[in-house]
C-alpha cells in the first residue's frame, strides 16, 4: 500500500501531539522508510517530539566496561565476544581484577560499571563449573553478585546485562545495582530457525527474554533494552520489536531506555560478508522508535557504532530523536564491538553542541529515575544519590590516569 508525504506528516502530527503512534501506521511507516522524504518527515517529528518531551538534553554514561566473563554457550552467528574455555582471549576476572579495574574507574571519575558476559556459561563447559565451585559459587549469577558487591565497596554503581536470569537471580542482583538490562534485540521467533543469526542461540528465544523483562518489571528494576538493526529481521518484525517494548514499559512502568543498535559484521563469523545498515536505515528506525516509545523511554544510539568519521551521521542521529549516547568509557573498550573505538567525552560534546543541544552525564539511571524510591534497593539510592546534583545528573569529576582495562 503507498503512503505519501502528506499522509506521515498528518500522522506524525498527532503522534507528536498525543505522545503515541499506533500499531497499524507505524507498520506502514516502517515499511516505506526507504523513500528519502518519508523518512525526512518522520526524523523532523521525531526531533520535534524529543526537544517537546525530553528538552535539548542529550546524556551519556561515563563507564568501565567490564565483561566479568566471556564464556558462553549460545553461538550467535554475529558474536566475536562469546568464547568457549582454552579459546584465545577466554577470559573470567577475580573479583581482586574487578576490584582493581573499579578503583581505577573510580579514579577516573567514571559513575558506571557496566558488567556484562555471557550466557550460562556453566551449563556448558565442566571446567568452568569446576572453577566456580572451587571459588564457592553454585553458578555465574551468584558469582555475579559478590562481583557487583565488589564494584561497589569500590565506589561504582554497577549496571548489569548478564543475559537470562531468573526472576530469583535479579533480586539478588538488585541490592547491588543501580540498573539492569538484557537487549530484546527481535521478537522475531523466525530468526531462531535453522539459517538465522539466533539458531544456535538458545537464550535469545524472544519468549525467553520477554519473560525476563517481565520479572524485571515486577522487581521494580529501573531496565535498559533495545533492538539489533540488520540480523535479518523485516521491517514489520522491527516494529513488532518496539511495540513490544513500549507494552512492557506501559504494563510495568521499568523500561527507562531502548538502544537502537545497528549490526557490525565482524570477521570469523558467519555473517561476515553481510553489510552493516545503511545511514538512512539507522536514522529511520532511532526516530520511528522516538515517536512509538513515546516521552518515557529514552532512545539511545550507540556514538562508536555510528560512523563517526562522518559527522554527518551523529548531527543526524541527534536530529531524529536520539536522546541518549549511552556508556562511553575512558578506560575500556567495547568488547562486545572491539572494532568500534569509544569516541572522546570533549569531541561528542563540541558535536551534540552542533547539533543544537546539550550534552549532560548521567549516572546508570535518568534523572528523573532517582525520584522513584520504589525502583532501588535503598542504600543503593542513597549511593546514586550522593554522585547526583541537583539536577540528578552525575557529578562530573577531573580525571588523570585513564589506563586501559
Amino acid at each position: 500500500m503507498s503512503l505519501s508525504v502528506r499522509e506521515v506528516e498528518a500522522i506524525a502530527r498527532e503522534a507528536v501531539d498525543s505522545a503515541r503512534l499506533e500499531r497499524a501506521p507505524a507498520e506502514r511507516i516502517g515499511r516505506h522508510l526507504g523513500d528519502p522524504q518519508i523518512l525526512a518527515a518522520v526524523a523532523a517529528a521525531a526531533h520535534e517530539a524529543k526537544l517537546r518531551w525530553r528538552g535539548n538534553v542529550v546524556t551519556v554514561s561515563k563507564n568501565v566496561f567490564l565483561p566479568l566473563t566471556n564464556l558462553c554457550r549460545d553461538r550467535c552467528t554475529y558474536c566475536t565476544f562469546a568464547k568457549s574455555p582454552g579459546d584465545p582471549g577466554a577470559k573470567t576476572y577475580t573479583l581482586a581484577e574487578v576490584a582493581e579495574v573499579s578503583r581505577a574507574a573510580e579514579r577516573a571519575g567514571c559513575s558506571e560499571a557496566l558488567l556484562c558476559l555471557g550466557d550460562k556459561p556453566e551449563l556448558a563447559f565442566a571446567s568452568y563449573r569446576e572453577w566456580l565451585a572451587a571459588q564457592g559459587y553454585p553458578s555465574t549469577a551468584a558469582y555475579l553478585v559478590e562481583a557487583c558487591r565488589v564494584a561497589v565497596e569500590a565506589g561504582m554503581l554497577p549496571h548489569t546485562n548478564a543475559g537470562l536470569l531468573t526472576q530469583e537471580q535479579m533480586a539478588a542482583l538488585r541490592p547491588w545495582n543501580a540498573s539492569m538490562g538484557l537487549m530484546l534485540e527481535t521478537t522475531s521467533e523466525r530468526l531462531m530457525q535453522k539459517g538465522g543469526a539466533h539458531h544456535a542461540a538458545p537464550d535469545k528465544a524472544p519468549a525467553l527474554r520477554l519473560r525476563m523483562h517481565e520479572e524485571a518489571g515486577e522487581l521494580a528494576i529501573p531496565f535498559t533494552t533495545g533492538m539489533l538493526l540488520g540480523i535479518g529481521e523485516t521491517a514489520d518484525e522491527r516494529t513488532d520489536t518496539l511495540f513490544a517494548i513500549r507494552a512492557l514499559a506501559d504494563r510495568f512502568g521499568h523500561i527507562q531506555e531502548a538502544i537502537l543498535q545497528p549490526f557490525h559484521p565482524k570477521a570469523d563469523t558467519k555473517m561476515r560478508d553481510r553489510a552493516t545498515p545503511i545511514e538512512d536505515d539507522v536514522v529511520g528506525w532511532v526516530a520511528l522508535a522516538r515517536l512509538v516509545l513515546g516521552p518515557d523511554v529514552s532512545v539511545q544510539a550507540p556514538p562508536n557504532l555510528a560512523n563517526l568519521k562522518s559527522d554527518r551521521l551523529l548531527d543526524r542521529l541527534l536530529r531524529a530523536g536520539a536522546d541518549d549516547f549511552g556508556g562511553v568509557s575512558p578506560l575500556s573498550i567495547d568488547f562486545i564491538n572491539p572494532e568500534a573505538p569509544w569516541p572522546k567525552l570533549d569531541a561528542l560534546r563540541r558535536r551534540t553542541e552542533a547539533a543544537g543541544q546539550v550534552l549532560r552525564e548521567r549516572l546508570p539511571v535518568y534523572p528523573e529515575w532517582l525520584a522513584k524510591p520504589e525502583f532501588f534497593d535503598p542504600e543503593m539510592r542513597a549511593r546514586c544519590l550522593a554522585r547526583a546534583d541537583a539536577d540528578g545528573f552525575a557529578i562530573v569529576r577531573t580525571h588523570k590516569d585513564e589506563v586501559a582495562a
